[in-house]
């Protein structure tokens, strides 16, 4: 047999016990006698054996020579510290050894007959690589590091895998080029360093066999289990989808049996809610709780005893039972005893996972022999307890993202009043995906809610978009007439002449009033006619060249055509909504914090809002008709404030428009439905839908017997049927009149009558505004116009 057969390394081993006997050679010429008589009887008993220095590849020879290679290694395997040391002599990067001390010996008989020892974290592509850097350093001397800890991991008699790092002793070996060996430059390495896994050009630049390693190397192995343990651990809770992992818990449990030197060990986990002061079942594959045994959830004091309660939950602290039998039959079977006895465990440790002093859950790690987990072995936990906590941690993060992502995915973003209820969905979502259940998202209901609704429009502004719109194609019709009319000046092509033709006809068309498709087809004739004819005047003629070029760095990249004046208008709808949004936004938190209601706003050509408050909203507090009316007036604080902003806004805006502002009041509850398929809430129900139909049809709605809408500049509206609510907010505009937010201009008119909707009335109250200048004194609308105009 030849080791090297199947070598695929870029060195030939050559076991030789040479570099060793020369060092000893040295030894019987030296001054001290006791080591050169030494030196002298190894030399003596290797004499008749050149083999052994000369080199072999045949490990049957280590066999056969077997009591010489004792007698040689004498020194460097102290028999004194043979019960102890963990050593053997080896060729490095391969599973060949001999010599090997009692106490390694023991281990390898003790992980059985059937046991292979094999580097553990070493892969046959990394073992060349290492191999190379080896030869790198030795032989070529390009200083490079290349250590690495290399392990064994080797059952222990009970099957507990336990964990030896490997050191080794290269004195005795030597590194010589073959036939096959590269002269390699500094270009050669750098090109190795920038492709460390690039297995085929290592092996180009240093092919397989074109060494020879001759020697040995003494491997010293180290028991580090329990830091290899913690790294293990460390590891495996980093991972990523630990809920979704069928071998997580096996792993884990594997890793804590090593750790606690334990095989008959298993671990659980559960999770405290501390808004509900109660545990919860994990929601992951194999992820078992054994406090809480069938149950998933569980209060408090019905989890655990008075005594265990107060070491987890109020010192923070472990909580361990060595003799869990013992304790149940003294408790009379309480929690968590008796949960844990009729599972059969004997023995178990319970320790809080409490970051920065807040309970996240409860390390479970149980046994079913009695007192094996105890006081003693229970303080290894704090070597890995903040592991634990950063992992639970970021899986708490990872809920609640995942919670988010299925809510989102399912049913948008929401508002936070609401989320409470979507979580528990989502929740019960993860634990049928879990249990291989059909996952469905049940659908969302809040019922006898009361809504109220209002919006800040801009007032007139489809005209003004129009206007824009108009604008910027006459200017950008106009330039193009210009190039064309040099163009035909120049080249006398009738064909320009046509295409002015058609430019002032389109000019034409929407000189006074923009038709709908008037834009597209402007925007059609430019792109598949103009533009074309642009480009060969750019490669016709210099000064054709220069108008076009002038023309086309007008041009907007992002709509392909003038947009000045649309520009304008866009920042300046874009600047108005976002001034409203973030006051009401602003305005919102306050507002949640009186009572929790759910809210939801729009922009549009302004912005609009919903509003639904009620007790099914609500997830623990106590709804009260007070805090309906409480909104109610809230809502009307707000809207005089955002009118105000607007008009403290307008003088800064590109285009100066205006914007009229509604209030619906709505006096029955009635209930809203998230739906699913539009990802929204809607009112549920063919009674309710005559609140929807009203909020679409309000805004263009006229005073009765007249043609004059009912919003206005500088008013606000509030629109309803009844007189209870008439007289509710008459109370309240009297009330803001006096904090200077109305003047006494208030009108109460009868609407006519939408399609569908009869009966509405409205209260019209003239707003006063603060100027920027000075928020002492006011103006009405009328007042802010002269003040412009003056």
């Amino acid at each position: 047999m030849d080791l090297n057969n199947d070598n695929v390394m870029p060195m030939q081993f050559l076991i030789s016990f040479d570099v060793l006997l020369r060092k000893y050679e040295a030894m019987a010429d030296g001054d001290d006698p006791l080591l050169a008589q030494r030196a002298k009887e190894v030399l003596k008993a290797q004499e008749p054996y050149p083999v052994l220095r000369d080199g072999f590849t045949d490990p049957g020879i280590l066999e056969e020579h077997k009591e010489v290679i004792q007698v040689i290694l004498k020194d460097s395997f102290s028999e004194v510290l043979s019960d102890n040391e963990i050593k053997t002599a080896a060729l490095p990067y391969y599973d060949l050894m001999f010599n090997a001390s009692r106490r390694f010996q023991k281990i390898l008989d003790n992980a059985g007959p059937d046991f292979e020892l094999k580097i553990h974290n070493q892969e046959n592509k990394e073992a060349y690589i290492m191999g190379c850097t080896v030869i790198l350093n030795f032989y070529y001397g390009f200083k490079l590091d290349f250590s690495r800890p290399l392990y064994y991991q080797i059952p222990d008699a009970n099957g507990v895998v336990r964990t030896y790092r490997i050191l080794y002793n290269a004195d005795f070996l030597e590194i010589k080029p073959t036939e096959k060996a590269k002269d390699l430059t500094q270009e050669d390495v750098d090109q190795l360093l920038e492709q460390p896994e690039n297995l085929e050009l290592w092996k180009e630049k240093i092919p397989p066999n074109s060494f020879i390693s001759k020697g040995f190397v003494i491997a010293n192995m180290f028991d580090v289990t329990t830091e290899h343990s913690i790294s293990d651990i460390k590891t495996e809770l980093i991972a990523n989808n630990k809920r979704g992992s069928d071998t997580f818990i096996p792993q884990l449990e594997q890793i804590f049996q090593s750790f606690f030197k334990l095989k008959e060990l298993q671990v659980g986990f559960v999770i405290f809610d501390s808004k509900k002061n109660r545990f919860e079942k994990v929601f992951g594959k194999g992820i078992s709780s054994y406090i809480l045994h069938d149950r998933d959830t569980a209060s408090c004091n019905q989890a655990l005893c008075p005594e265990s309660f107060n070491q987890l939950i109020g010192e923070n602290n472990y909580f361990v039972i060595t003799d869990i039998d013992k304790y149940a039959e003294r408790s009379g079977g309480i929690s968590p005893y008796k949960e844990l006895a009729d599972q059969g465990f004997k023995s178990a440790i319970l320790a809080p996972i409490a970051p920065q002093g807040e309970l996240l859950g409860i390390l479970e790690i149980v046994s079913t022999e009695k007192a094996v987990l105890n006081g003693v072995n229970a303080t290894k936990l704090s070597d890995v307890m903040p592991y634990l906590e950063a992992a639970v941690l970021r899986s708490k993060l990872e809920q609640e993202n995942l919670i988010d992502a299925i809510i989102q995915h399912e049913c948008t973003t929401v508002h936070p009043s609401v989320v409470w209820k979507f979580q528990d969905e989502a929740k019960k979502f993860i634990t049928d995906q879990i249990e291989d259940r059909q996952p469905q998202f049940n659908e969302i209901v809040f019922k006898d809610v009361y809504p109220l609704f209002g919006q800040t429009d801009i007032r007139e502004s489809s005209r003004a978009r129009n206007t824009a719109i108009q604008r910027d194609l006459m200017i950008q019709l106009s330039e193009v007439n210009r190039v064309l009319q040099a163009a035909f000046e120049k080249f006398k092509l009738p064909i320009y002449e046509e295409l002015m033709f058609r430019v002032n006809n389109h000019m034409e068309d929407i000189r006074d009033v923009l038709n709908t498709n008037s834009e597209q087809s402007i925007f059609d004739f430019i792109q598949d006619e103009i533009n074309p004819v642009f480009e060969h005047l750019k490669k016709t003629d210099k000064e054709a060249l220069e108008r076009v070029t002038l023309y086309e760095a007008k041009i907007d990249s992002g709509t392909e055509s003038y947009y000045d004046h649309r520009r304008n208008y866009d920042e300046t709808v874009m600047r108005i909504n976002r001034k409203l949004a973030g006051i009401i936004d602003r305005r919102q938190v306050h507002a949640q914090e009186m009572f929790p209601h759910y809210f939801e706003r729009y922009k549009t050509d302004g912005v609009e809002h919903n509003m639904y408050i009620g007790q099914s909203i609500s997830e623990t507090r106590e709804f009260e008709p007070l805090y309906l009316n409480n909104l109610r007036l809230w809502q009307l604080q707000v809207m005089c404030e955002m009118e105000n902003a607007y008009y403290n806004l307008k003088p800064e805006l590109p285009v100066k428009l205006d914007v009229a502002s509604l209030i619906l009041v709505y006096n029955s509850a009635l209930s809203i439905r998230f739906r699913m398929d539009e990802k929204h809430f809607d009112v549920d129900g063919t009674y309710n839908a005559r609140y929807e139909v009203i909020k679409k049809r309000i805004d263009k709605s006229f005073v009765k017997g007249t043609e004059e809408r009912l919003t206005q500049t500088g008013k606000l509206c509030i629109i309803y049927s009844q007189k209870k609510d008439e007289l509710e907010y008459l109370r309240y505009i009297k009330f803001l009149k006096s904090k200077g937010y109305f003047t006494d201009n208030i009108e109460i008119l009868e609407l006519e009558g939408l399609q569908g909707v009869s009966g509405l009335k409205a209260i019209r109250a003239e707003i006063l505004y603060q100027t920027g200048e000075n928020k002492s004194k006011t103006y009405t609308y009328q007042d802010l116009v002269d003040e412009i105009k003056g």
